[in-house]
């Protein structure tokens, strides 16, 4: 377990990152401030709230409530993994304005919280590692007060630009074959990262009981220049700590030196391109 957590502290910091030069990096980082803004606002916060943040992770959303609110609010840091928790606590000693926080390790399918607890729960790409998303729902659901208000978002990672759609099949070698890998492997029901949308998770809060479910789609746009090594980072960087890296996806498919002559091939086709990837993301909004 411990290892598990540590590697979840790493990632957060570093490795989701690894494949990004400066430059992406940073706007990744400015979206996720804007993101953090758009669920606090969201989720009309007042003083005098029980909020908690759901598998808080570097604790994005439960600074920006410190930030907004100081010590007027009870805040809750949740998260499965203590070295993420931990991670918070050594922030917290930086910050200089009060604030009211405890902190909550278990898993968020089963809080230990009484029921009609909570004033508001925020939650920022959890559910893209829960394979199982009704139960959190339900929980959630349980913990929350009459009227309270659940605020979250998700990216929808299953309807994200794929090499195969940026690709000229010609310039790759069995292009064919690793299209329609790659077509079901983004597609599997028992993978966390592709196994909703948007109108699965719709059913998912009415199923719980939620009323007044919204539930936002936009299209966030990117574009950069592809650069030959970050590229081959792409595949062999993992998207959270227990999922498989894109090159080992493709080997349950593939012998490795066909897959590593692709990951070559794509290198030579993309790099110094400029390259536009379209992702999905919902914020959510729902009242118990």
């Amino acid at each position: 377990m411990s290892d598990v957590c540590k590697n979840w502290s790493t990632w957060l910091k570093k490795t989701r990152f690894a494949y990004m030069d400066e430059n992406q990096v940073q706007q990744t980082l400015n979206w996720l401030m804007i993101l953090r803004n758009q669920i606090l606002d969201y989720a009309h916060l007042e003083s005098a709230q029980k909020i908690i943040d759901l598998g808080c992770g570097s604790g994005l959303l439960a600074f920006g409530v410190i930030e907004r609110f100081q010590d007027s609010v009870e805040l809750i840091f949740q998260d499965k993994f203590q070295d993420c928790l931990d991670e918070c606590k050594n922030i917290l000693k930086d910050v200089q304005t009060p604030y009211n926080a405890s902190f909550l390790c278990c898993d968020v399918a089963s809080l230990k919280l009484e029921k009609n607890y909570l004033d508001r729960a925020l939650m920022r790409s959890v559910l893209v590692h829960i394979v199982e998303k009704q139960p959190v729902f339900d929980e959630i659901y349980r913990v929350l007060k009459p009227e309270g208000i659940y605020c979250a978002f998700e990216p929808i990672i299953s309807e994200t630009t794929r090499y195969g759609d940026i690709l000229k099949g010609y310039n790759i070698s069995d292009y064919d074959e690793f299209k329609r890998a790659e077509d079901e492997f983004m597609s599997r029901k028992d993978d966390c990262l592709v196994n909703f949308s948007a109108n699965s998770l719709d059913e998912n809060l009415n199923n719980a009981g939620f009323s007044d479910v919204l539930i936002n789609v936009d299209e966030v746009k990117s574009s950069y220049i592809a650069k030959f090594d970050a590229i081959k980072s792409w595949f062999i960087t993992p998207p959270a700590p227990n999922q498989k890296t894109m090159k080992e996806r493709y080997l349950e498919y593939f012998e490795e030196k066909k897959v590593d002559n692709f990951i070559l091939e794509v290198q030579r086709e993309l790099s110094d391109k400029q390259v536009e990837i379209i992702s999905k993301t919902a914020l959510i909004k729902a009242t118990k």
